[in-house]
């Protein structure tokens, strides 16, 4: 069998697949912006070239074999690889086009966005489009570029660039009744309202350990799956919480928020990474947002350096390990 034959020209393959998307040649032609009897003729086209029935004709309908089921899903997959790999291609020759990537929602919110005029003031070339942060921890994603996630810097087959995030603040509400407005030591917070975020269930122990402060128990009080909404909830007066100061200084400088303690937070293992696979290193909008990202975030006051990961490497001593996939799951529905 030669090659030839096991190659079909892509303009049949687009037809079969668009008339299967859109259930008919008729909507496929309008799509295809051909007349109905070209589509047909290209279907019949493709059967002859692969010597195998596609559909089952009944009454002008077209159903597909089993046959064309099977081969209709390996279609799509791969016009879909050759869209993102030609998108890919032109956007990457040089340093105009676009980038996609993904953010935690409210590090995205109330970090990055407030941010991102400056970036496309000194970059107009370049295009940012945001990716559902569902699709975060799929670096093989051809319609994913970048992300920005919260861990320790450790994710299989990912560099990773620290960006903000590990000095965490210990904020309570600005006024008012109850324990968590007279907290004039570490030991007070023992009697408040404790406020939790799910995917950090170690924090009150870690700052409990930093300070030396007992009775307190790390998995009591209300849990919540985003910081934006835990630093809502102390504004309401819920309780106290723990909440990277990255995120928390805009209402701490406005009073919105009270920081009783300011030189009783703590520094955590975990915090936002920008994160890429290894083959988008050299991807040319990439590098120069990646560039601006980590300088930009460097000039934060009080930011700790650290360096950059690179895929194999593992967790230093004293870190959590790197999570399995099924904690990424957890993650991206849980988001920070």
């Amino acid at each position: 069998m030669s090659l030839r034959r096991l190659n079909p020209p892509t303009h049949l393959l687009r037809a079969f697949s668009t008339v299967v998307r859109f259930g008919g040649v008729s909507r496929a032609a309008e799509a295809l912006h051909l007349t109905q009897s070209a589509v047909s003729k290209q279907i019949q086209e493709l059967e002859k070239w692969v010597g195998v029935p596609l559909f089952e004709r009944e009454r002008k309908r077209l159903r597909l074999t089993p046959a064309g089921e099977r081969y209709e899903r390996a279609v799509r997959a791969l016009l879909g690889q050759l869209e993102a790999a030609t998108l890919e291609l032109i956007t990457s020759d040089d340093s105009r086009g676009a980038l996609h990537l993904s953010s935690l929602p409210t590090f995205a919110a109330k970090w990055l966005i407030p941010r991102l005029p400056q970036f496309q003031q000194r970059y107009p070339q370049i295009t940012l489009h945001f990716v559902p942060y569902v699709h975060s921890y799929q670096f093989d994603s051809p319609g994913l570029d970048c992300a920005i996630l919260f861990g320790d810097g450790h994710w299989n087959g990912a560099h990773a660039h620290y960006l903000v995030g590990r000095q965490v603040a210990l904020i309570a509400p600005p006024r008012g009744a109850g324990p968590e407005a007279r907290i004039t030591t570490p030991q007070d917070v023992a009697r408040c309202t404790r406020l939790r975020h799910v995917t950090i269930p170690d924090a009150w122990a870690r700052w409990s350990e930093a300070h030396g402060v007992n009775g307190i128990s790390p998995l009591a009080g209300p849990q919540f799956d985003q910081f934006q909404t835990i630093i809502r909830a102390v504004m309401a007066g819920m309780g106290i919480a723990l909440v990277p100061r990255c995120l928390v200084h805009d209402e701490i400088a406005a009073g919105l928020v009270n920081e009783p303690l300011p030189q009783h937070g703590y520094q955590s293992a975990l915090g936002y990474w920008l994160c890429y696979p290894a083959d988008r290193a050299n991807h040319g909008t990439l590098g120069i947002f990646r560039n601006w990202l980590v300088d930009h975030a460097a000039q934060t006051p009080g930011r700790i350096a650290v360096a950059p990961v690179a895929p194999g490497e593992s967790a230093a001593a004293g870190e959590a390990p790197p999570p399995t996939p099924q904690a990424w799951a957890t993650a991206a529905s849980a988001a920070p």
